[in-house]
């Protein structure tokens, strides 16, 4: 019987943990400092505003890990032998391995600001980030939040739910500029504007302030704004968790060096989620990817290959979803912010409501290469089929109204979007005709 440890609770260490048991019986220890046992990483700004406390966010009853005999250590590692196969702990004890999984995520970044470290200024990724938020934002009034992008929106709209007045700073000229169009990232920014948030451009923190508690007082601009706060949130991203790693042996560079196999360079050692960084990424792949389902994914892959089955990652195209206030927003495939020369790039969007579409393609192939939606859900399983297939749009847009769930009733603007595609390209698509109803088109 193999002794399998696992350094990390998260959504992908939990995940090859469970996979691993179900495959085989060897012994399992998950090894997390944050939290005593694994919960919803995603329901963190539930638990601020309310809507959730820690104990609805823990996807499995205490009891499971006992029965799945899958051993639980509350404590942290300060350090990694791969020649001696053992970890240290926290507490100065030992433990050795036979095969290791890295599975400790991330960290807020921060980029060495005068102040950072200031009570008051914090990020929003783990337990501990959220009870210092909490602690920190009791009865102030203003807050100000650094960076765009899911985090930064998350935490405006945490923020104001107790009505904190919120400005955030924003580096670009415009919100989440390397990931939406100019025409996406005005609907988005309209969506959080509408909510009383206070967007700046082309701003970002030179510094954060003290008052004369040794509190955080006010953020400082590059531009020379002292902005008055008691709250300062981090959002510009977060780094992998690997400073444990300095030392031993494991090859890291902004993460842990690992093949498509999550292979590291030593024996018997493996690392999945945030905290990877892919030497040679699959295609249509960022080197590191930071968001929940790709963690599950690593997790279950993994877990395959430690039980004899070796498999490589295979994601298939790349997707996301998140929420921008009321908004919700999908993507799949590739959008970036600004559309390349060699793309075609559509966009419609409803004249009263914040409902849009938008659609990238290749000229020279005509594959669609990406598609972004807002407040019109759309079918996952549709568009990976969809994009796997290289479809063109004159094949992905009258096949549109399969991918749409929508609440039942609800008012299709599938027919608008064709429309407003064939006037803008020329094109002559039509509506497929099957399944088609009055409601839906």
């Amino acid at each position: 019987m193999r002794n399998i440890v696992i350094i990390g609770n998260g959504i992908a260490g939990i995940t090859c943990a469970r996979h691993i048991r179900k495959l085989g019986d060897d012994r399992i220890t998950v090894i997390s400092s944050e939290s005593a046992h694994f919960f919803s990483r995603t329901a963190l700004m539930y638990i601020y505003m309310g809507h959730m406390k820690y104990e609805h966010t823990k996807p499995y009853e205490d009891f499971f890990w006992e029965k799945n005999r899958i051993a639980l250590v509350h404590q942290s590692v300060t350090g990694v032998s791969t020649e001696k196969q053992t970890i240290t702990l926290g507490n100065g004890s030992e433990m050795g391995y036979d095969i290791l999984v890295i599975a400790t995520g991330s960290v807020s970044r921060k980029s060495g600001w005068p102040g950072q470290d200031l009570p008051g200024v914090n990020g929003l990724y783990s337990l501990q980030d959220l009870a210092a938020m909490e602690a920190a934002t009791a009865n102030i009034r203003e807050a100000v939040v650094t960076g765009g992008g899911l985090i930064g929106v998350e935490m405006a709209e945490m923020l104001h739910t107790r009505d904190i007045k919120v400005t955030m700073l924003v580096k670009d000229d415009r919100y989440w500029a390397a990931v939406l169009p100019p025409p996406e990232a005005k609907l988005v920014a309209s969506q959080i504007e509408k909510h009383g948030i206070h967007l700046i451009y082309n701003t970002q923190v030179k510094e954060f302030r003290a008052g004369p508690d040794n509190r955080l007082s006010a953020v400082v601009t590059n531009n020379g704004d002292i902005i008055p706060c008691g709250f300062a949130g981090i959002a510009t991203g977060v780094t992998p968790n690997i400073k444990f790693l300095d030392g031993s042996g494991v090859e890291t560079d902004r993460g842990v060096q690992v093949n498509t196999y999550f292979e590291t360079n030593c024996r018997n050692v493996y690392a999945i989620g945030d905290c990877v960084e892919f030497n040679n990424p699959p295609a249509g792949r960022t080197k590191i990817e930071q968001v929940w389902y790709t963690g599950r994914m690593h997790g279950e892959t993994l877990a395959r290959t430690i039980c004899g089955q070796r498999t490589a990652y295979q994601p298939g195209p790349w997707f996301n979803s998140a929420k921008f206030f009321d908004l919700e927003y999908q993507t799949y495939g590739l959008i970036s912010g600004k559309i390349a020369e060699g793309e075609n790039y559509f966009f419609w969007k409803h004249p009263l409501k914040d409902i849009a579409f938008s659609l990238v393609w290749l000229k020279d192939t005509g594959v669609v290469k990406g598609v972004n939606s807002y407040g019109m859900r759309l079918k996952h399983a549709s568009f990976d089929s969809w994009l796997k297939k290289g479809m063109t749009p004159s094949e992905l847009l009258p096949r549109l109204q399969e991918a749409v769930f929508d609440r039942e009733f609800s008012r299709s603007y599938v027919r608008d979007i064709i429309t407003a595609f064939n006037t803008e390209t020329g094109s002559t698509i039509l509506l497929k005709k099957a399944g088609f109803s009055l409601f839906r088109g």
